[in-house]
């Protein structure tokens, strides 16, 4: 048995059969031309590929040898990553308590089928930005690809917990690329109209937003435009597929009219009110409230994250002495998708809004349009101009659309604390990278040492 396998053409055997099934996978059969690399590489011997190798010298020195292993491992590495399954960190609050901040889980690439690269030439390993830097890119745009997906086991399904990449990460700014730019933006032309920099100082002078804004726009900030496949990669959960009517009444998502199965950990904010005692901080972290989201509006008011089992766990403690839920009222517009005066939408009460579908055909108007108008210019590559109250699409006009791609609207189980669809809209097809699998670690970031390790964590599949 030894003698079959180390024998030449029982490897090189091997080899090719993994490799013809990956070429009808991935679907470029022009990658059949690497063949007679193969055949040389375990038969002919006649070009002498592992350059970093003495040739003729079965005994290699150590340095070879570890040359050797870090290549094959990079390698090897990098089509796992590519095509199998990848690592991925939970950094936010926004799936909580679903998924806890340092959660580190594995993302299935077949679950929906791996996407090929937009951008194939770039550091191994790195995301968007070279290791050790701040801005240079990780990747060259020498080449382009096109969208491509391969097969996969299924596609996305209600409730499943998805990867993408960030759909409004296509502009970043650099330094400070977690802030969403085209809200830095709006937010800029609601506040700043007047060009009186004495007033412009006075508005909102400690708002966050006030000054991102003021600095992105005054100190000709770096802008870099990112192509989809090197955008942040975001986690959220799918509560609307292509095709489907989505409605969300008082917290509550209705999808084709029927309410939606909420997750068990789903999460809102309340306001606590105490009879005047702290509630104490230990009791807090049993319940697995970050420090970070836990807000004091005075000595006896609290505003906490929480599920309804630990809603029914606080009203037993002694110094709590009432618990109401934090509830955005209809018809009270706030900043959210589509950002316009003819939607009074907020983040517990919006819609009913239909998600595209690919190969249907939607009626288009001037009323309807900020649904779909970034859709139709920015992932689908059209021009795009009302004139007269006439839509013109590629300079012809238009009442209806078709969709090119397939569209997903994702939200946290952290209602009140994600940046989710419904502060920039659709999820395109091409945007979805994989399916959360497991945790195969959780640490907690506000305790030290061993304490840091969540074990119950362990190997915990995400539901």
């Amino acid at each position: 048995m030894g003698k079959i396998l180390r024998n030449k053409w029982f490897k090189f055997s091997i080899i090719l059969i993994i490799t013809l099934l990956m070429i009808i996978w991935i679907g470029n059969y022009w990658l059949l031309l690497g063949l007679p690399i193969l055949f040389d590489l375990y038969i002919s011997k006649k070009v002498h590929w592992t350059f970093w190798k003495k040739k003729g010298i079965k005994k290699q020195s150590t340095t070879v040898e570890w040359i050797d292993a870090i290549i094959f491992a990079v390698v090897a590495a990098t089509i796992i990553r590519m095509f199998f399954i990848e690592a991925y960190t939970i950094p936010t609050s926004s799936m909580e308590k679903s998924m806890l901040v340092g959660d580190y889980l594995f993302v299935s690439k077949v679950a929906y089928g791996p996407k090929m690269p937009n951008t194939p030439l770039s550091f191994p390993f790195a995301h968007h930005t070279l290791p050790g830097t701040k801005s240079t890119n990780s990747y060259s745009e020498l080449i382009k690809r096109p969208y491509k997906r391969l097969g996969g086991f299924g596609e996305v399904k209600l409730n499943d917990v998805v990867v993408f990449n960030f759909p409004a990460g296509d502009t970043v700014w650099v330094g400070n690329t977690q802030t969403d730019i085209y809200s830095l933006l709006r937010f800029h032309s609601s506040h700043f109209r007047n060009e009186d920099k004495q007033k412009q100082n006075k508005i909102q002078s400690n708002s966050y937003y006030n000054k991102m804004a003021y600095q992105l726009l005054e100190s000709k900030a770096e802008i870099k435009i990112r192509p989809v496949d090197k955008r942040e990669n975001y986690i959220k959960r799918c509560v609307a597929l292509p095709g489907d009517e989505l409605t969300f009444r008082d917290g509550q998502l209705f999808v084709n009219g029927k309410a939606l199965d909420n997750p068990e950990e789903l999460q809102f904010n309340y306001i606590v009110e105490t009879n005047g005692t702290a509630i104490n901080p230990r009791k807090l972290d049993e319940l697995n409230i970050a420090k970070a989201d836990r807000k004091k509006r005075n000595s006896n008011t609290y505003i906490l994250p929480l599920s309804i089992p630990k809603v029914e766990i606080l009203k037993k403690f002694n110094n709590v002495a009432s618990i109401t839920r934090v509830l955005s009222p209809k018809g009270k517009r706030e900043d959210v998708f589509p950002f316009s005066p003819n939607y009074n939408w907020n983040r517990d009460n919006f819609g009913p809004i239909v998600m595209p579908k690919k190969g249907e055909s939607m009626e288009i108007t001037t009323d309807n349009l900020p649904l779909y108008e970034r859709i139709i210019r920015t992932y689908e590559g059209n021009k795009l101009e009302v004139i007269n109250d006439q839509i013109h699409i590629n300079n012809k006009p238009v009442t209806s659309y078709t969709f090119k791609m397939d569209y997903y609207w994702m939200m946290g189980d952290n209602r009140h604390m994600s940046a989710d669809s419904r502060y920039w809209g659709f999820v395109p097809e091409d945007h979805i990278v994989g399916k959360a699998s497991f945790i195969w670690l959780s640490l907690d970031k506000d305790k030290s040492f061993f304490n840091k390790i969540r074990w119950d964590r362990f190997f915990k599949s995400v539901k």
